[in-house]
C-alpha cells in the first residue's frame, strides 16, 4: 500500500540558519499542512509538508530524535541526515500538545520496528555464519554471546595454571610433575585462547550483522533517495502548469486566512453582543422590579389621596361647623353687649333715682 498519512495538522514552519545556527528561517509564508506518513512495508515513520509542490519537511522519525517544546506554541526537533533543525509554530497550545504526543508515540513504534528488525537480521544471519566456523570455535559461544551480550568463559584449569607457575618457587618438582604441570599449562594457555577467540568470534557476528543491517539501510536510503529524485524530476516537468495553480492557492490562502480572521472579528462581536444582551436581561429585570415598585407605590398613592381628601372634606366640614359656631358666639355677643348697655342704662336710671330720693 506504500506510504499513508496517519495524522495531520497546520503549522508555520521554520529551518535553523544554516550559518549562524541560531536564527530562525521561515520557509513558508503561511499555515501548511504537516503530516505524518507511516511505510507498511518498511516500517517508517516520516513527516512530511508541501508548500505548494515543494517539500519543506522531509524527515524520518529515528529513535534518537527529540522533540523539544521551546514555548506554548513552538518546538523543534533536530534531524541529522537532513543536516538541518526544524522548528514549528502552532496557533494553539493543544496542538502544539497533539503534535509532541503523536512524535513521542511514532518513535518509539519506530525503535520498536528496529529491534524487531535486527532480532530478524541476526535470527537470519546466524545459522550461515555458524556452519563457516570450525567445531573447536563454536563449542564455547552461547546465544548471548551471539546477540552481543558480555560472556566470560573461565576454565576450570585456570586456578591449576596459576598455581603450577607458583609452586616451582617453593620447592622442586620430580621431572613426571613437571611434564604434567606443563602440560596443565598448555592446556590451560590453549583453554584462554579458545576463551578470546570465542569472545572474537562473538565480536565478528555482531559486525556481520551490524554490517548486514547498514547495508539494508543503505540499499533503503538509496530506494528513498531514488524515489525522491524521480518525485523531483516529475515535479520539475510539471513546474511550468503548476505556477498558476500555485499562485491560485496562495491567493485561496490568503482569502481563507481573511475570512478566518473576519469570522474571527464576527466571534468577537457575537460574544459582545451576548454580552449586551445578558447587560439587557438584566436591566429588564431590574426595570420589572421597579415597576412593580412603581405599581405598588401608585397603589399606596391613590389610597393616600382618597384618604386625603377624605380628610380634607372633614376638614371642610369641620371648618363650616367653627364658622357657624363663630357665628352664633358673634350674635350672643351683640345679643350681651345689648343686654349689657341696657343694664348700664338701668344702673343709671336707679342711680338717678336714688340721688333724688
Amino acid at each position: 500500500m506504500g506510504e499513508q498519512p496517519i495524522f495531520s495538522t497546520r503549522a508555520h514552519v521554520f529551518q535553523i540558519d544554516p550559518n549562524t545556527k541560531k536564527n530562525w528561517v521561515p520557509t513558508s509564508k503561511h499555515a501548511v499542512t504537516v503530516s505524518y506518513f507511516f511505510d507498511c512495508t518498511r516500517s517508517v515513520y516520516r513527516i512530511i509538508s508541501l508548500d505548494g509542490s515543494k517539500a519543506i519537511i522531509n524527515s524520518t522519525i529515528t529513535p534518537n530524535m527529540t522533540f523539544t517544546k521551546t514555548s506554548q506554541k513552538f518546538g523543534q526537533w533536530a534531524d541529522s541526515r537532513a543536516n538541518t533543525v526544524y522548528g514549528l509554530g502552532f496557533s494553539s497550545e493543544s496542538q502544539l500538545a497533539k503534535f509532541a504526543e503523536k512524535f513521542a508515540e511514532f518513535k518509539e513504534a519506530a525503535r520498536l520496528a528496529k529491534e524487531k528488525s535486527q532480532e530478524k537480521m541476526e535470527l537470519s544471519s546466524t545459522p550461515s555464519q555458524q556452519e563457516s566456523i570450525p567445531g573447536d570455535l563454536l563449542s564455547p559461544l552461547s546465544p548471548d554471546t551471539i546477540n552481543g551480550t558480555e560472556l566470560e568463559r573461565v576454565t576450570p584449569d585456570t586456578p591449576q595454571h596459576i598455581e603450577a607457575r607458583a609452586e616451582p618457587s617453593h620447592k622442586t618438582l620430580p621431572p613426571s610433575h613437571s611434564s604434567s604441570s606443563m602440560n596443565k599449562h598448555w592446556e590451560a594457555e590453549l583453554e584462554a585462547l579458545k576463551g578470546n577467540n570465542a569472545k572474537l568470534t562473538a565480536a565478528l557476528l555482531e559486525s556481520s550483522a551490524n554490517v548486514k543491517q547498514w547495508k539494508q539501510q543503505l540499499g533503503a536510503y538509496q530506494e528513498e533517495a531514488e524515489r525522491l529524485h524521480k518525485r523531483v524530476t516529475e515535479l520539475e516537468c510539471v513546474s511550468g502548469q503548476t505556477t498558476v495553480i500555485k499562485s491560485q492557492k496562495t491567493e485561496l490562502n490568503q482569502t481563507i486566512e481573511e475570512l478566518e480572521a473576519a469570522l474571527k472579528a464576527k466571534e468577537e462581536e457575537l460574544e459582545r453582543l451576548k454580552e449586551e444582551v445578558e447587560t439587557a436581561n438584566g436591566f429588564q429585570f431590574k426595570k420589572e422590579s421597579l415597576s412593580q415598585k412603581l405599581q405598588d407605590t401608585e397603589s399606596r398613592n391613590q389610597a393616600l389621596e382618597a384618604r386625603l381628601s377624605e380628610l380634607e372634606q372633614r376638614l371642610e366640614g369641620q371648618q363650616q361647623e367653627r364658622e357657624a359656631f363663630r357665628d352664633s358666639l358673634r350674635s350672643l355677643l351683640e345679643l350681651l353687649d345689648g343686654k349689657i348697655f341696657e343694664l348700664t342704662e338701668l344702673r343709671d336710671t336707679l342711680g338717678k333715682l336714688l340721688e333724688s330720693s
